[in-house]
Order: C-alpha cells, then sequence, then structure tokens
C-alpha cells in the first residue's frame, strides 16, 4: 500500500495519495476523458467517472485497443452536471456541496477483480491511507427485490462485517442498484458515508440529506444485463465501477463543513474578492447571507471551473444544447458579479480564470495549453452580453414592479420571455431574481409566447425566400426627393456595441409608411435609421442580423440589411409592440455573429496577400464570400495548387495570426490609393472616393506620407469597407478546408478560422487515432474500418493536407491489407486443395471428402476445393464457418455415376440445411448454401457423410 500521510490533507496530497495508491495496486493510470463527450451524442456533459468505459462495459470495445485490454484503471474524471438528466446548476450557490463541476476520483476493475477486492480498496484507502476512524464511517448495500426477482446482496454486507465494521453501520437500501439505462449492465452497488462530527451515533441520518451525514464513496458491482424484456442475466465478465466526489472527500479531511471553505475554493474566492474589492467570503448560507454576497462567491468559484475546463475541451457558448448551458452559466455568472459583488463585467471571467490554470493545470494540462483560447472565448461572450445585462435588469424592475402594482406574485410568462429573446436572459436566470424578489414565473404564458415566436419565426424565413424586401429605381428616386429621409450613416458599422438611432422610414409593400400599426402580425417590412451599427451586404461580407429595439415597448428583429445608393434598409419582422417615425431607437447587432464574421474577413486579406507571394502577382480576386462559419475566396490560377504549395500558404496565414499585428484602417482619397505598392483591389469594382483602406501591421496615416515607398509590399493592403479585427491574433487559427477549380483559369480556396478551425483539428486528429486503430487491426474488423473511414473522409471538412495525408496512409494501408489478404487466401486455398488431394492419395477406395475447413467462410474456396474433387471424380461436401457474421459456407459435388443412379446434390444440400437453417441451391451435380447455425457444423457433417449413398 501507499504510504500514509498524518496530514493537514492540502488537495493535492488527497488526489496525489488516491493515485499513489491504486498505482501500486498495479492499476493503471487514464487520463480523464474530455467533458465534452465527441463520442456519445446521449449526453451534453461527461456527467461520471464511468462514460469514458461505457463501452467495455457494454462489449462493444474493440478488443485490439488499449481501452479493450485494459483490466485494472484509477484516475480522476473532470465532471460536469448543468444539463440534461444531472442538472445541479440551480443548486448551486444554495449549498455547500453542488457544483456544476467537479471531479470523481475512481478505480475500476475490467473483469479482473470484484467484490471482495473493491471492498477493501476504499476500506484501505479511507482508514489507513487518509486515517478517517471508523467509527465515523457508514455503509449501504442493495437489501434486494424481491417483486423484480433481484437477491439481496448479502455478499458485499458480509464482506464489510469481515473488516470490522459495526454491525449497526452496515445498512440495507433498496435504493442501492444502479443501472446505465433502461437495458445494459447493472448491478447492486455500496455506498460510504461519513460522519463529518464523529462522538455519536447517527446510522438514522445516513441518505438523509443531512450536512453532517455525507456520502464519498460508491461501489458499483456490474454482474447483470438488463434484458428487453426487463429480466436480469448475469454478464460473463463482472466489472468493478467506483467513484469518489474529490471535493466532499477533501472536505472531510480537511474538517471542513462546506466544499468553498477547502483549499479548492479558497484560492478563487481570494481572487474574487481582490478583483472586486467585495467583502471577504464568510460562508453564510440561505437567510443568514443577508446581503447575498457569498452565495455570489459560491457561485461565481463554481462557474469559472465549469467554463474553464468545458472551453479547455472545445465546448463553445452558443444557442444549441451544450452550447446554450455554457452560455447560460456564463451570463448567470455575470449576473452574480454585476448584481452582488458590484464589479463591472467584460473580462471578469477571464480574469478569474488563471487561479483556476494555476491550481490545477499540472493535473489537467488542457487548462494551460488552452489558456489563451479560453480567455478570447470568456471576453466574447461577456463582453457581448455586459451590454444587454444592464438594459435587461431595468426592464426586469419594470416588470416586478409591474406585479407588485396588480398585487401579483407571478411575473408574466410573455415578459420572461422577451428577457431572453431581447436580451438574451436564460429563463433560470430570470428565475432566480424573481426569487430574490419572492416572485415566481407564469410558466404556461411563458411556454406560449414562446411557441407563438418558434412560430413567427417559421412563417418569417418562409417569406425571406419568396418575399425579400428591396428598394427599386422607383423607391429610390422618391427617397432622393424626400428630405425627411436622409442617406444613412453607417460609420458606427466600424466601432464595438450598441448605439441610439431614429426611425426615418418605415417600408411595406412598395409603400413607406408613418407606423406600423397596419402591418400585419409576422409580416417582412423594412426599417431606415439615421445611423446604424449594423453592416449592410457588401465586398463578399455576410450581413449583420440583431434587433431595433425601444426596451419595453417593441423589439425588431432584423435578419437581412442591405444598402441602396446609400440607403441602409433593415428587413425583418416585429417580435412585439410597434414602430413610429420619429421614434429613439437602439441599434443592437448580433456582436457574436459579427465576431467570426470579422475574423475571417481578415483571414481572407491574409490569405490574399499570401496567394499573390507564393503563387506570383498574376493572383488576382474573382470573388469572395465571408461568413461567419468559413470564408471563401476565388483567384486567377491556372493549375491546381500543389500540395506543398498549399502548405506554404497555409503555414504563412498562420504565421500572420500567430504575429498578431494591430490592423490599421482610413479613409485616403482615391487617386492616392492607387499609387500604394503591393495595393490589392478587385479588377473592374466601382470603388468610392475616398474610399477604406485597411492595412495589417502599419498605421494607414504612415503610409499617406511616404505613398510610393515600396517596403509596403511586404504586407497587406485592400481597399475594403468591411468589418476586421483589432488585431491578427484575435482570429486564433486558420485551416484550409478545400482548394478546387470553379472555372477554367479560376480556383478556390475554402477556409475556417478560430472554433471551426480548432474543431477541424479536433476531427483530424480523430481520424488519425481511428487510423492508427485500423493499422493496428486484422482481419474483418479491418477491412470493414477501411470501408468506413474512407466514405466519411472524404465528407470531413478539416484539413485538405490532412486529408491528403490520410488518404495516402489509407491507401497504403489497404494495399498492403489487400495484398496480404491474397496471399493469406492463396495460402489457405493451396492447403485446403491439397488436404483433398492428399485424403484420396492416402485412401484411393474412398467414396468422398466430407469434411469442415478452416477458410472463415470463404465460399470461393470451398468452390475451389469442390472443383477439385470434380476433376477426381469423387464426391466432395466441405463446410466453413464464419465466426464473425454467425455464418456457415457450405458446398458440394456428387459425381455423374452417383447422380445417374438418382441421388442429387440439391436434395443432398437440403438435408444438411435442415440441420444449419439458412438456405441452399444449385444444380444436379453442384450445389451450395449458407447457413446460421454455427454450433450445428460438426452434426451438419456427420449427416453429409450419412446420407451419402454407398456405392457397392
Amino acid at each position: 500500500m501507499a504510504s500514509s500521510y498524518d496530514g493537514p490533507w492540502p488537495a493535492r496530497t488527497v488526489r496525489d495519495g488516491f493515485f499513489n495508491y491504486f498505482r501500486d495496486k498495479n492499476h493503471t493510470f487514464v487520463p480523464s476523458s474530455s467533458t465534452i463527450p465527441y463520442d456519445d451524442p446521449t449526453l451534453l456533459f461527461a456527467n461520471a467517472g464511468m462514460n469514458q468505459y461505457k463501452s467495455i462495459f457494454l462489449g462493444t470495445v474493440d478488443p485490439n485497443s488499449e481501452r479493450g485490454k485494459l483490466k485494472r484503471a484509477f484516475n480522476s474524471q473532470k465532471c460536469i452536471r448543468a444539463g440534461g438528466k444531472h442538472n445541479d446548476l440551480e443548486d448551486v450557490g444554495k449549498d455547500s456541496y453542488h457544483h456544476t463541476f467537479f471531479e470523481m476520483l475512481g478505480n475500476w476493475s475490467f473483469g479482473d477483480y470484484f467484490k471482495k477486492e473493491a471492498i477493501s480498496f476504499s476500506w484501505e484507502v479511507l482508514t489507513k491511507l487518509y486515517k478517517l476512524p471508523k467509527e465515523r464511517l457508514y455503509v449501504t448495500y442493495f437489501s434486494g427485490d424481491p417483486e423484480n426477482n433481484i437477491p439481496c446482496d448479502e455478499e458485499s454486507r458480509q464482506m464489510w462485517l469481515a473488516l470490522g465494521m459495526d454491525p449497526t453501520h452496515v445498512i440495507p437500501s433498496k435504493f442501492n442498484f444502479w443501472e446505465m439505462g433502461a437495458t445494459g449492465p447493472c448491478g447492486p452497488c455500496s455506498e460510504i458515508h461519513v460522519d463529518r462530527i464523529g462522538g455519536r451515533e447517527v446510522p438514522h441520518l445516513v441518505d438523509g440529506d443531512d450536512p453532517t451525514v455525507v456520502e464519498i464513496w460508491n461501489n458499483v458491482f456490474i454482474q447483470f444485463n438488463r434484458e428487453e424484456d426487463g429480466s436480469l442475466k448475469l454478464l460473463p465478465a463482472k466489472h468493478v465501477d467506483t467513484g469518489m466526489g474529490f471535493e466532499r472527500i477533501v472536505s472531510v479531511l480537511q474538517n471542513k463543513m462546506s466544499n468553498y471553505d477547502t483549499d479548492i475554493f479558497t484560492p478563487i474566492m481570494l481572487k474574487i474578492q481582490e478583483l472586486t474589492g467585495a467583502r471577504p467570503y464568510t460562508g453564510k448560507f440561505g437567510a443568514e447571507d443577508v446581503d447575498g454576497i457569498d452565495t455570489a462567491y459560491r457561485v461565481v468559484a463554481d462557474h469559472v471551473r465549469t467554463l474553464s475546463f468545458a472551453l479547455s475541451d472545445g465546448g463553445v457558448p452558443n444557442n444549441v444544447g451544450r452550447g446554450y448551458v455554457l452560455r447560460r452559466v456564463l451570463r448567470r455568472g455575470c449576473r452574480y458579479v454585476r448584481k452582488k459583488l458590484g464589479a463591472p463585467i467584460g473580462t471578469f471571467f477571464s480574469s478569474l480564470m488563471p487561479v483556476v490554470v494555476e491550481q490545477m493545470g499540472d493535473v489537467f494540462p488542457e487548462l494551460r495549453k488552452k489558456q489563451n483560447a479560453i480567455k478570447e472565448i470568456l471576453d466574447e461572450e461577456e463582453e457581448s452580453f455586459s451590454r444587454t445585462l444592464d438594459r435587461g435588469e431595468k426592464l426586469f424592475d419594470l416588470y416586478a414592479a409591474r406585479a407588485k402594482e396588480a398585487s401579483s406574485k407571478e411575473l408574466n410568462g410573455a415578459d420572461v420571455w422577451r428577457l431572453y429573446d431581447t436580451f438574451g436572459f436564460p429563463v433560470d436566470l430570470t428565475r432566480l431574481m424573481a426569487e430574490e424578489l419572492g416572485l415566481t414565473i407564469n410558466e404556461n404564458e411563458f411556454e406560449a409566447a414562446q411557441e407563438r415566436s418558434k412560430e413567427a419565426s417559421k412563417g418569417t424565413f418562409k417569406k425571406d425566400k419568396v418575399d425579400t424586401v428591396k428598394l427599386d429605381v422607383h423607391d429610390l428616386a422618391a427617397l432622393e426627393k424626400n428630405d425627411a429621409i436622409p442617406k444613412s450613416d453607417d460609420s458606427p458599422k466600424f466601432q464595438l456595441g450598441n448605439i441610439t438611432a431614429q426611425v426615418k422610414g418605415i417600408y411595406y409593400n412598395r409603400e413607406f409608411l408613418t407606423s406600423t400599426a397596419n402591418i400585419p402580425d409576422g409580416a417582412n417590412f423594412g426599417i431606415l435609421l439615421d445611423r446604424t451599427s449594423f453592416y449592410a451586404e457588401a465586398g463578399g461580407q455576410e450581413h449583420d442580423t440583431g434587433n431595433i429595439v425601444i426596451d419595453g415597448t417593441c423589439d425588431f428583429e432584423v435578419t437581412n440589411v442591405q444598402a441602396y445608393s446609400g440607403y441602409v434598409l433593415h428587413s425583418g419582422h416585429l417580435k412585439y409592440g410597434h414602430l413610429n417615425i420619429g421614434d429613439e431607437v437602439i441599434s443592437s447587432y448580433d456582436e457574436l455573429r459579427r465576431w467570426p464574421l470579422r475574423s475571417n474577413h481578415t483571414a481572407t486579406h491574409i490569405l490574399n496577400f499570401c496567394l499573390r507571394e507564393i503563387l506570383g502577382d498574376h493572383i488576382d480576386q474573382k470573388g469572395s464570400l465571408v461568413a461567419p462559419t468559413k470564408l471563401r475566396f476565388d483567384f486567377s490560377h491556372k493549375a491546381q495548387i500543389a500540395l506543398p504549395e498549399l502548405a506554404k500558404i497555409e503555414s504563412m496565414s498562420v504565421n500572420w495570426i500567430k504575429k498578431n499585428v494591430k490592423v490599421y484602417s482610413r479613409d485616403v482619397d482615391l487617386e492616392s490609393g492607387f499609387k500604394i505598392p503591393g495595393l490589392r483591389a478587385v479588377f473592374g469594382e466601382a470603388y468610392p472616393d475616398p474610399v477604406r483602406v485597411v492595412v495589417l501591421g502599419h498605421d494607414v496615416d504612415e503610409i499617406a506620407k511616404d505613398l510610393e515607398n515600396p517596403r509596403w509590399r511586404s504586407t497587406s493592403i485592400e481597399f475594403c469597407g468591411g468589418t476586421h479585427v483589432a488585431k491578427t491574433g484575435d482570429i486564433k487559427d486558420f485551416v484550409i478546408i478545400e482548394e478546387s477549380g470553379i472555372a477554367k483559369g479560376i480556383r478556390r480556396i475554402t477556409a475556417v478560422t478560430g472554433q471551426e478551425a480548432q474543431e477541424a483539428t479536433r476531427i483530424a486528429n480523430e481520424f488519425k487515432s481511428r487510423l492508427d486503430r485500423i493499422e493496428a487491426s486484422s482481419g474483418k474488423e479491418k477491412d470493414a474500418g477501411i470501408k468506413a473511414l474512407t466514405l466519411e473522409l472524404g465528407q470531413a471538412d478539416i484539413s485538405v493536407l490532412v486529408k491528403a495525408e490520410l488518404r495516402d496512409r489509407l491507401a497504403a494501408i489497404r494495399k498492403a491489407f489487400d495484398k496480404q489478404i491474397k496471399e493469406k487466401e492463396a495460402a489457405l486455398n493451396k492447403a485446403a486443395v491439397d488436404a483433398l488431394v492428399t485424403h484420396f492419395s492416402t485412401n484411393p477406395d474412398s467414396e468422398g471428402y466430407f469434411t469442415r475447413i478452416d477458410v472463415d467462410g470463404n465460399s470461393k474456396i470451398l468452390q475451389n476445393v469442390v472443383a477439385q474433387g470434380k476433376k477426381l471424380g469423387k464426391a466432395v461436401y466441405v463446410f466453413s464457418v464464419d465466426v464473425a457474421a454467425g455464418k456457415v459456407a457450405h458446398a458440394n459435388y456428387v459425381p455423374d455415376a452417383v447422380r445417374t443412379e438418382g441421388f442429387d446434390a440439391r436434395v443432398w444440400a437440403s438435408k444438411v440445411t435442415e440441420i444449419l437453417g439458412g438456405k441452399a441451391g444449385g444444380k444436379e451435380d453442384g450445389a451450395q448454401g449458407m447457413g446460421v447455425n454455427v454450433g450445428e457444423v460438426e452434426n451438419a457433417v456427420k449427416v453429409a457423410r450419412e446420407t451419402y449413398p454407398v456405392r457397392k
């Protein structure tokens, strides 16, 4: 056993002690799987230590893989319970032990040791390693379920007693039966609880939700399989799955009643105080936490851990599934920071995150590796929410005041939906804010408003496809004569954040109206503002989306933005309320959509420059697309770009990103702009005068003072009216996913940046790992793996360079495999035919050859053996089993002399089919078939021999 330690038990020592103990017990350390379970669509997040071993428990693991060879394992699994079946999000902060992120220490046995050893290990760790007094420990075991014919786990009870436990501390429980799902592996479990206080007898508090008696460890004994009909069958291999909550065992060993009082959290609490200037954390709960500041400390400390780990594993906040959960977690935390801790938000969580990295980066190195990426994502999300939090809270206060004026304890559900739809307030955040004021939410009204919004969106989507709002030449002529509707000032599109603006025009059904009052609900129409922060589609960059809002009064959802001779038309539909000419509104583009658009536009400039540098000055832009998820660039070039050149282009682009140079932009007069060496402009494009110039790494003012200096050719300089990042490092990453020809002399490159690039790299690495496993496999498994990967690789959006490398490897593996199979088949064929020849050479008077051949069910070889028998004029019936497919191939031959006496090969095959099942057919002289009863092969051989007529 690992040497014991007397305390004071810092968290790191607790974890190390557990690791060292099981390492000494011949367990293999398996690094924690990702909190994002990419290969398990049934989970939002990894929520238990056993998740990564599911394939072993289910028996679907590749026996030749590293995982398939595991017998004993241990680790600390990163777990998140913030969505789906296991969701502790709304409990965090309210008590001493709920967390959305936690570590689960675990040890596993896969068909190796079972109950006795597992129980003994946990007892030794707790009483000898951690030196917990056994008098403070209580255990539960499964008491049985007579109704469903599941026996009591008397084995576990006896094992605990044999270790010296007081019988009154060994407690039966009907709940101690663990199941993975409705069907599949399952079994009894034995939980270990500890009395935090000691010096008393408290078996009645076990499983009683008493904070002084808590469960710390669970041993699950997987010995049954739940069948489709609900019955249980013993598994051929029994497994052990255990889990001990790291935060909880640390609190017990450090003699703290709250997990948040341990050194797992105290460094985070101190940093929160430093960043916010709030009073120190005092550990109060419920009514005692009068100002709610202690609750805020706990929420923020928990949430920064969840976000740090989820984002380090590739999670991305967005509006769908786990991405939405992460957005909710961040926004919930931001609200506590602002409301309770009194600190500004925008970069708060990224400033707090380094404490988590410092504490846990050694155990989980992915935190250190991804620290910069985590910071960037947190800042983007937090900065976006910061601009709506104040507005949303003011509106919430208005709704709450309205409810109190009506003597209601319930918030209107439609108002709660608006808080989400317009300001991004997750409903659980609004519910939390309501609880603080003693209010509830009318859930029925909320669901009805949500459903109405969904239906309206469906209608708008259809209208967008067939009834796009456009200004034609007559509309523009009318606008030019109308002084009340000026051309739009869209310069704010180059800045961050919302602006106030005034409604100048409402355009519906080819008319300019003074109000939206008579426009039908859900109809598409256009709005013209005196000034706008929205980007109208231009220069290949997609338009912005967002909202034009009067807080609490109306919300116009902008789904399209187009510019017509200086008039920027915002198309969309009203979610609620009405607009009138002259109304002051907030112009609020979707910042989270704009972020990747900026990155992709600057990356397009970098790509354009690198193409010229690598391929030559003949490169001219022929078209482009800048979308949130990708960029596309069309250019003149006569031939396909060779992979080495493509690699140089990608590498040079990535280097520009790594250099993190500033991106400058300013208007210059058109004539001066064209004088700049190396300037890139689209041939035939009509540019405004003055024209906006975008430059990487050099101030435009510096260039303007020395226009014709040849050194400007060493950087990217373009005429461009698009939006761009502040510095190239904001792009994060760049991956070319396609290079193709679209017309004679025109090539196209498609690339991804940021999160999409990281996801492309992650998928590519998965392909590499799968290919490694395929290369190490054999037989039909290898063949199936090659086929599946070839198909998936062709459809994958990954680096075109990696794809080419993987295709080459796959082709080489396929060639070697086919050669191996061909050689093996030839050897098997020769051996099988030689065996028949030898049989008749040794036994010249033998009537026939009836046997099983070990050729993996290869029908072709069976036919070759039959053909050899035919040459010799001898009867043959041969069989071969395909174990993997669970089938039996069989074939026969009846010599002419026997057939003329009335014996038919088809009848002979039918006798065998009665034994093997399946089907058979053929001709009078020879038949073949495929049976399904693998276990009956020897009997079938016997029947074939006995039913063949012996000639006298």
